[in-house]
């Protein structure tokens, strides 16, 4: 049986009904920008309407969530996300990510450098995925910069209908899109955020030019503190150098990034599950989020990095387990939300994924490892939503096969485009 259409998201600006369908839509919402209106979400059909706010973007004007409510939207709504505490989001925001709805703009504090002072020299590091939460609790890492990047840009919710639309040139394009209004250091992070485009070798020349200016950004000032640049790209291999290691990015031919004996020796010890499991699944992406300087020579060098796994639909993964049930979820034509750990430790028990297709509320799914079997919460309540029935789903590997997953109660709608970024 087909899935019905998905229809246009409905709402409600100045006591008037609007949809994105309609011809005056970009008219409505830029008028809502100037005179300060907060349009409401009508997804829910009897509810007075969620809240949003208009922002103002380089190209025009978008609906967004306000700041922790998009679980208050409907299930099958574009606006909807899990609650910030479904994840290890729910520390970080309002102290290390804090929204303005006034201004539309996003600071985040982060808990790494993004400048090099003169003469001093960088002691090279691997962001672990172990990182305590009581050092980290109130600022970004890099892995947690790279996951609320994914989280923004919806990379982590899944549809039927995404299946074979998501290529690399997507990933960029809505990575690239999640970073505006987002700022570090009082800066705009697009401004020192570096994305490979995808290589073509009639776009060479151009596509290097475009590179060499960003980096330009970045280059050595005599007695002046060097700005550092934030890159997230696909690694295509770590492979022994002339001297020491280097790290080969796809998309990035001509350019390799060297890591020095103790960057690498760190980066297997703190990343020993990624790089095992990356190595033996070739379906599996291994993204690298890295700060990088130029040194003058014009040689990029990595200051810092961290890891992530992906599948092959883009779908962040943490181990084999986790690999696993996201696989199965979109075997089965689920629709669904990847959690994330953000700063969070890996043996700390966190909502691995949230079905959307179980009715009105999200159905969490667990997994729980052997090392934290008697941590585990028995029922989870406290990382349930408020109007959450308590119902979750749990597997725990080292006990038994995967039970089967919860019914679905409507079919997954599919959606028009891979991952919607016109509306929160």
């Amino acid at each position: 049986m087909d899935s019905p259409p998905v229809p246009a998201p409905a709402y409600q600006i100045g006591g008037q009904p609007w949809d994105r369908t309609m011809p005056d839509f970009p008219e409505a919402i830029a008028k809502a920008h100037a005179h300060h209106l907060r349009p409401r979400c009508l997804c829910k059909p009897g509810a007075p309407g969620a809240e949003m706010y208009v922002a103002r973007l380089s190209d025009g004007f978008v609906i967004k969530r306000m700041p922790n409510t998009g679980w208050q939207h409907a299930t099958d709504c574009t606006s909807y996300e899990p609650p910030a505490d479904f994840s290890g989001l729910g520390p970080l925001v309002g102290s290390a990510i804090v929204e303005n709805p006034v201004t539309g703009v996003t600071s985040l504090r982060l808990d790494f450098p993004m400048t090099k002072l003169p003469g001093r020299h960088m002691q090279p590091a691997a962001g672990s995925s172990s990182s305590s939460v009581a050092s980290q609790g109130q600022r970004l890492g890099l892995r947690a910069l790279l996951h609320y990047l994914w989280d923004q840009a919806e990379l982590t919710h899944w549809k039927p209908g995404f299946a074979g639309r998501r290529n690399w040139a997507t990933v960029r394009r809505h990575l690239l899109q999640a970073a505006e209004n987002k700022t570090t250091h009082g800066q705009p992070l697009l401004a020192s955020l570096y994305i490979p485009e995808v290589f073509s070798v009639e776009q060479r020349n151009a596509i290097q030019t475009r590179r060499q200016r960003l980096w330009a950004r970045s280059a050595p000032r005599h007695g002046q503190p060097q700005p550092l640049l934030l890159m997230v790209a696909e690694v295509k291999e770590i492979a022994p150098a002339r001297f020491g290691h280097k790290a080969v990015i796809k998309h990035l031919p001509d350019q390799a990034f060297a890591l020095d004996d103790a960057l690498y020796r760190r980066l297997g010890r703190c990343f020993e599950c990624e790089l095992s499991l990356w190595s033996t699944e070739p379906d599996l992406h291994l993204l690298m989020v890295a700060t990088i300087r130029v040194d003058e020579a014009g040689t990029p060098c990595i200051v810092e990095m961290s890891l992530m796994l992906t599948t092959s639909q883009w779908l962040p993964v943490n181990d084999g387990w986790d690999r696993q049930l996201v696989e199965a979820l979109v075997r089965q034509g689920r629709s669904f939300v990847k959690g994330l750990r953000y700063n969070m430790q890996g043996d700390q028990s966190l909502v691995c994924a949230s079905l959307l297709d179980c009715g009105a509320k999200p159905c969490p799914l667990f997994i729980d490892h052997e090392h934290n079997l008697d941590t585990r919460l028995p029922a989870d309540r406290s990382v349930l939503p408020p109007d959450s029935s308590g119902a979750a789903w749990r597997w725990n590997p080292v006990l038994s096969d995967m039970p089967a997953l919860p019914r679905r109660q409507f079919n997954a709608q599919p959606s028009a485009s891979p991952e919607p970024v016109e509306v929160e």
